[in-house]
């Protein structure tokens, strides 16, 4: 039996795992939402869940990466005891990479074209005229043929440093990217605090005012850090596993799981330190949404001196960002291949390429021949369907089931996951947690994933005066959460 690949040191594993947690959510949803709720009081209560949720379940999902030496495919048929039923869920978590790089793999995409058009000039002139870039924003997404290249290019160059293998590839040049992308990150928000009325932003961004959280609604407030934190790492798809699968047991994961975890939100609060303070510096409202990526902060860089390197600078380390996810989410494509059906590295790159290009033009024509189609009603598109069945189902379902199968007894078991998560140097998992992981836990994850749905089809109900929308949404997602008790609690005699 051929040995499995392993990371070559243990900044390797940190940086790449770090890399597929840091995504565009650091950097374009959370400075929206710290903008959106009153700044440093909304990033302390961040920070509590990312401790309180985020790194458990991520400790779960290195554990049952390392202790199978498997990808989602197959850790839980290695793991799981006769007769269980927990290995049907690794044909989910297939599915939530696959559907993941169906929409990413574009956006990725945006990002390396507008640092294309930062550096060629083509906001110059346009930074008193919110139009313009608005109007530039509006061509990229009509035009399928540009649309389709940039989506194209970040597919082959991300397959392309996986077909090198873990050391040679993925370890070695998401190093590279990771350094320069915390590099990057540094001089943009050192640059972004000298400028001329960037202080009150930085004061905004770093003093609590918990009467600007109270002014928000507390309980929004708390329901938007918690989903953040929960939702930043990654988890739940076994992008996460995948990468516990190639490390050594020289050091335990608890120590590991918290270097990316800060090293994640890092990345976070330094994105929130280039963006707000420009924002007030320029006079632009920071809670701008989305757009703030593509059309504010454009004109906030033509505004500023030398802003065509700045812009081209941000959208380089968006661009990294955003490929360091691509490539970490495609290896984890790539280990499937090989888990399931013995395939080689080579040729599972080369049908993995056809399929995720082919896989991803749905979105990709959802903003132009396919915009009349909106599975979510008016104002969606087709991105924004793929984007709701991972981010509000499959991310936290997939937590609860890596949760649950670590603590039940008819999983992998709280003693096994211990053993393993223990194993090794460095800092060990608290044993004391384990009531908290058994049942705290979990509800916290239902109550983020039915808040999803009821914020995702309430507002539609209403304004429809169709109440039948809600309920009907919601017995879906009472169908997904009973679809993961079936996995946790059914099943008996079979035997693997």
């Amino acid at each position: 039996m051929k040995t499995r690949e392993k990371f070559g040191s243990r900044l390797g594993f940190i940086l790449v795992s770090a890399g597929c947690a840091i995504g565009l959510g650091n950097v374009w949803k959370f400075p929206y939402m710290t903008g959106k709720y009153g700044g440093a009081a909304f990033i302390l209560i961040y920070l509590a869940f990312l401790v309180l949720m985020g790194w458990p379940i991520m400790v779960c999902e290195f554990a049952v990466g390392r202790g199978s030496q498997k990808s989602c495919a197959a850790s839980f048929k290695v793991l799981e005891p006769e007769g269980a039923r927990w290995h049907h869920y690794g044909w989910f978590g297939m599915a939530g990479n696959y559907l993941l790089m169906m929409f990413y793999t574009m956006v990725a995409g945006w990002m390396m074209f507008y640092c294309f058009r930062c550096a060629r000039g083509d906001f110059a002139g346009t930074s008193a005229d919110a139009q313009m870039v608005a109007a530039k924003f509006n061509e990229m997404l009509s035009s399928p043929g540009t649309l389709i290249f940039w989506m194209v290019a970040a597919v082959l160059l991300s397959f392309g440093i996986c077909a090198l293998g873990v050391q040679k590839g993925v370890e070695r040049i998401t190093k590279i990217m990771m350094l320069a992308l915390l590099f990057l990150i540094v001089v943009l928000a050192v640059h972004s605090i000298r400028l001329p009325g960037a202080m009150e932003g930085v004061r905004f961004y770093l003093i609590p005012d918990f009467q600007k959280m109270k002014e928000n609604g507390i309980g929004d407030v708390v329901f938007g850090a918690m989903s953040q934190a929960f939702f930043t790492l990654s988890l739940g798809i076994g992008a996460m596993a995948i990468f516990g699968s190639y490390l050594g047991r020289d050091r335990s994961l608890t120590g590991e799981a918290m270097s990316i975890g800060i090293l994640d939100t890092f990345v976070a609060l330094m994105a929130g330190l280039i963006i707000i303070p420009a924002c007030f510096a320029f006079g632009v409202e920071p809670d701008a949404g989305p757009s703030l990526i593509f059309i504010t902060l454009p004109q906030i860089f033509n505004q500023m001196a030398g802003g065509r390197i700045w812009g081209t600078l941000f959208f380089l380390f968006l661009s990294f960002a955003a490929l360091s996810t691509v490539i970490a989410v495609f290896e984890n494509i790539i280990s499937f291949a090989i888990d399931l059906f013995g395939v080689s590295r080579p040729k599972a790159v080369c049908i993995n390429i056809i399929l995720v290009i082919l896989l991803s033009l749905p979105a990709v024509l959802g903003f132009n021949v396919l915009s009349g189609i909106q599975p979510l009603g008016a104002g969606t598109g087709i991105m924004d369907l793929e984007d709701f069945l991972v981010s509000n189902n499959l991310l936290p379902l997939g937590s609860l089931v890596y949760l649950m199968f670590c603590t039940q007894k008819r999983g992998w078991g709280w003693d096994k996951f211990i053993a393993e998560a223990n194993m090794g140097k460095g800092r060990k998992f608290p044993v004391f947690l384990r009531g908290y992981m058994t049942f705290v836990i979990p509800v916290l994850i239902v109550v983020i994933y039915l808040k999803g749905y009821w914020d995702m089809f309430a507002p539609r109900a209403a304004a429809e005066n169709n109440p039948l929308l809600l309920a009907g949404w919601m017995l879906v997602a009472a169908a997904f959460l009973g679809l993961v008790g079936w996995f946790a609690f059914g099943g008996k005699g079979k035997t693997h």
